[in-house]
């Protein structure tokens, strides 16, 4: 299928419309934090806490729903968990103490622990071939888009008041609505006894390369989650005076960046191969971190902040299209919901261990453990990943 008339596959926007909810319990509140901790008198490590609430169920519910959706399809999933996260997340507009806003975005999470493993398992039901890491790259660029609009949204609410960002989960209702009417159940071989589907997914789950991915999955997001959306707004706050809104267009500016190149990565994926784009994005990562610390001009900002975005768009969809090819198609969303698991894993993790950096070293600890932590996933990549496995596309 041409990039053209991938781009015309009604399919493709059912996706697209999941990615765009599940990114936006993150992104359109980080810009709003600094103002956060003013209203409500919280410390850095408390507001960090909104992040972290939002992202742990997802630990424990998202290989459930990967069980679910492979056993009872894809919009048994699906359908429930856009409607939690629009009403939970909603009900946080009208809410002032910070206990019962941190149980609701408990809840919230809940809604959303499916969705980013989901949406990538709907790519690995409905495409194949080479038009595989296209869509993975299209469904990136949307997620990106989506990144760099939310925290422009978000800041400009919080601008208004800070917790008028939580209008936006409101938006989930109509993407669960698409969900219902705009696809049909994909058609996959189900395994019908429960414990020889287990006892496949344990063979499958422990090969070498899948263990790998998910370590990368979990290093990427310590990245993003801790240096980069929990401590940027902060930096560029203390060094630049920087407002809410200011701070949503500098984290834009990274997103859109991702959005541009992700629409690329099948053209690149199929020319240098996935396994290159991952070690090129790792190494991106650490002149990022490596670069932050020293930098004291907001113009020379903009340099770590388009590495970084580019970083994202060779590795997000690199990862999910390599794990997809790895997964066998009865095993596809329990294998893509442990991903799931192991992100949410390194998005709750990653402000408290890059906490750890700011501790030692204030803000410069955190982005030299970053740049650790990119060390790390180098070395994944080149004592773990075979190239001919995650490449694939014969599945």
């Amino acid at each position: 299928m041409t990039a053209n008339n991938l781009l015309k596959d009604r399919r493709l926007y059912v996706i697209f419309s999941i990615t765009l909810v599940g990114v936006m319990g993150v992104a359109s509140l980080t810009p709003a934090f600094p103002k956060i901790a003013q209203s409500l008198d919280l410390s850095k490590s408390q507001v960090a806490l909104l992040i972290s609430a939002f992202t742990f169920p997802g630990i424990f519910l998202t290989p459930v729903a990967g069980v679910i959706a492979d056993r009872l399809g894809r919009k048994a999933v699906l359908v429930p968990s856009l409607f939690i996260f629009a009403l939970a997340g909603f009900s946080i507009f009208f809410v002032r103490d910070f206990h019962v806003i941190i149980l609701l975005r408990v809840v919230q999470g809940i809604g959303a622990a499916p969705l980013g493993s989901i949406n990538t398992t709907l790519v690995g039901d409905f495409f194949r071939g080479k038009d595989r890491p296209a869509a993975m790259g299209y469904n990136a660029s949307v997620l990106s888009l989506s990144t760099a609009s939310y925290p422009l949204i978000g800041g400009a609410l919080a601008g208004i008041a800070w917790y008028f960002p939580f209008i936006l989960p409101l938006l989930a209702i109509p993407a669960g609505l698409f969900v219902i009417f705009g696809i049909r159940e994909p058609e996959i071989e189900k395994v019908s006894d429960l414990r020889q589907y287990f006892k496949a997914i344990s063979v499958s789950i422990r090969r070498k390369e899948v263990i790998g991915i998910f370590l990368l999955g979990i290093l990427t997001f310590i990245i993003l989650y801790g240096a980069f959306l929990t401590y940027v707004p902060f930096l560029v706050d203390q060094k630049f005076g920087l407002s809410p809104p200011q701070i949503g267009i500098l984290l834009s500016i990274s997103s859109l960046t991702t959005a541009v190149l992700a629409t690329q990565v099948g053209r690149l994926t199929n020319r240098y191969g996935g396994l290159f784009l991952l070690k090129l994005a790792f190494l991106l990562y650490l002149v990022v971190s490596l670069l932050i610390p020293g930098i004291d001009k907001l113009f020379l900002f903009l340099v770590p902040i388009l590495l970084f975005g580019s970083a994202q768009a060779l590795n997000i969809p690199s990862l999910q299209t390599s794990l997809a090819n790895l997964a066998p198609d009865s095993q596809r969303g329990v294998f893509m919901s442990i991903n799931g698991m192991v992100i949410r894993i390194g998005q709750t993790i990653g402000p408290p261990i890059v906490g750890i950096g700011f501790t030692l070293g204030d803000i410069e600890g955190v982005y030299y453990l970053s740049a650790f932590v990119a060390l790390l996933g180098l070395t994944v990549l080149f004592t773990m990943i075979n190239a001919k496995k995650i490449e694939s596309n014969e599945r």
